[in-house]
């Protein structure tokens, strides 16, 4: 069984629950406390893929690293971004300024990483009307973006889409 460690950034402004997503992801948890990120958190996820060329499924090490969304650092946080194939774009749909970030959140990321491929969060899905949620992830749709592969609505909160979005992230980029 062969094993391959990727990179993935988790990019957004600050509060919009990457950090979260993360703990939900890897550590099966969810707090309410902010904390806020500083600089960069790396953190670690093995999964087991399907590999369809071959018998046997494929073993995917993710380097997840959270990196703090604060707009003093976006000079810095563009160098965290080198040798990453995926990012999960992050934004807070109850905050709009979050979520009009994101275009500017994914330029960024493709600049240092042009073969990268992007997933699109759209956070905090369980404080908001599902009508809301579905004019969202068709306005942030980035299709004619081949580095682009798909929106959610996520809630760390409640789990929703939380694995979809990473396993979908982690078949993208292998």
């Amino acid at each position: 069984m062969s094993t391959l460690s990727k990179k993935i950034c988790l990019i957004g402004d600050f509060g919009v629950g990457k950090t979260s997503l993360i703990r939900r992801f890897v550590d099966r948890q969810f707090s309410d406390k902010y904390l806020s990120t500083v600089g960069v958190k790396i953190s670690r996820k093995t999964l087991e893929l399907a590999d369809s060329e071959k018998p046997k499924n494929l073993t995917l090490q993710l380097l997840i690293w959270d990196i703090e969304g604060s707009s003093q650092f976006k000079g810095i946080s563009a160098s965290y971004f080198q040798g990453a194939k995926g990012a999960i774009l992050v934004g807070d749909v109850t905050r709009r300024e979050s979520l009009e970030n994101i275009a500017e959140h994914l330029q960024a990321f493709l600049k240092a990483n042009p073969q990268g491929k992007a997933v699109i969060a759209l956070n905090k899905s369980d404080l908001i009307d599902a009508e809301y949620l579905e004019k969202y992830r068709q306005l942030y749709s980035f299709s004619d973006d081949s580095s682009f592969v798909e929106t959610y609505a996520s809630s760390a909160k409640t789990g929703i889409n939380v694995d979809n979005i990473f396993k979908f992230l982690a078949n993208s980029i292998i």
